[in-house]
């Protein structure tokens, strides 16, 4: 009895805390942060650029970032099909893709509804619904999986493993539960039905475990990771780095990046992030100059295969 009491307890506190504040809060703390260290870093930055030396990199970098891009695409159709055999009438890939820029849309959520309402007008709402939402779970396991190759430097890093352990059909309806504390505030902006259902009735796995949209989470953040990591090369001179500490650095700030919603496709948070975990390791004015050589290069990825929606759209108002 006085279990139950304190978990009510609990829960009360946790409905009495404004996350939207909180989050918004850390996306605003993230950006004054970075704003702080380019400030005191400003007379050792350079943005010289050399086309003729760099722009091969440059352009290598940008093709990664597309890679990761269609990568991703492929990871989301294998979700779809994996929570429920469809027959799509256009191409799921072509409309992830075009859709993508709408993550930097203040909110970073506007990608979720278009997706919601193209899975759901060739299935069914649930599906639409969870497999749209779900989508960031297999993006952030993947990241942390990569992460724990971090337990060389801690074994705190072997943690990150667990999140990928209920992805499974045994547990991921675990997952899809907790996701229902969402579909109360989601109901009426995706304009779904709150109605009581059996998940295994409307959502039907179609294997154990989702191999095929996990590898391409994992070689979308790989594709990522070298598109930055060209643009490190670019910027640094010399200085020796251990690129397996890069990369952990790299996914774990990614991660953060990707849980806090409201900053639009993790602008700000992922470069305070990476700025804050990598220390005084590498030279800040480094780190810095490359974070912005790559959210420049992988902004502009999106833009450009997006740039046939966002027309449409446009033609649309006019």
């Amino acid at each position: 009895m006085r279990l139950k009491i304190q978990n009510q307890f609990f829960g009360e506190f946790l409905k009495k805390i404004a996350f939207s504040q909180l989050k918004r809060f850390f996306f605003l703390s993230s950006l004054l942060y970075f704003g702080v260290y380019f400030l005191n870093n400003f007379g050792q930055i350079s943005f010289n650029l050399n086309f003729e030396e760099d722009g091969n990199s440059f352009l290598l970098s940008f093709l990664f970032c597309i890679l990761s891009i269609y990568l991703n695409a492929f990871a989301w159709k294998n979700i779809v099909l994996w929570f429920g055999k469809i027959k799509p009438k256009n191409n799921l890939i072509s409309f992830y893709v075009l859709t993508n820029i709408l993550k930097y849309v203040p909110g970073g959520i506007w990608h979720f509804f278009e997706r919601f309402n193209f899975i759901k007008n060739i299935s069914n709402p649930q599906l639409a619904f969870y497999s749209t939402l779900i989508e960031p779970f297999f993006m952030l396991c993947a990241s942390f999986l990569l992460s724990s190759i971090g337990i060389i430097f801690s074994p705190f890093y072997l943690l990150l493993v667990l999140p990928i352990v209920f992805l499974n059909r045994k547990l991921i309806y675990l997952v899809l539960i907790r996701l229902e504390s969402f579909k109360g505030k989601a109901a009426n902006a995706f304009k779904l039905k709150n109605t009581s259902y059996q998940l295994e009735q409307r959502i039907q796995l179609t294997s154990f475990f989702p191999l095929r949209a996990f590898l391409f989470e994992i070689g979308f953040l790989f594709s990522k990771f070298i598109g930055f990591l060209i643009c490190f090369n670019i910027v640094n001179s010399g200085t020796k780095t251990d690129i397996l500490f890069l990369f952990v650095i790299f996914c774990l700030s990614w991660s953060i990046g990707l849980i806090v919603p409201t900053a639009p496709g993790g602008v700000g948070v992922f470069e305070a992030c990476f700025l804050f975990l990598v220390g005084r390791n590498i030279p800040h004015n480094i780190i810095i100059v490359s974070l912005i050589y790559f959210r420049l290069i992988s902004t502009s990825a999106d833009l450009l295969m997006s740039f046939p929606f966002l027309f449409k759209k446009l033609l649309k108002r006019i």
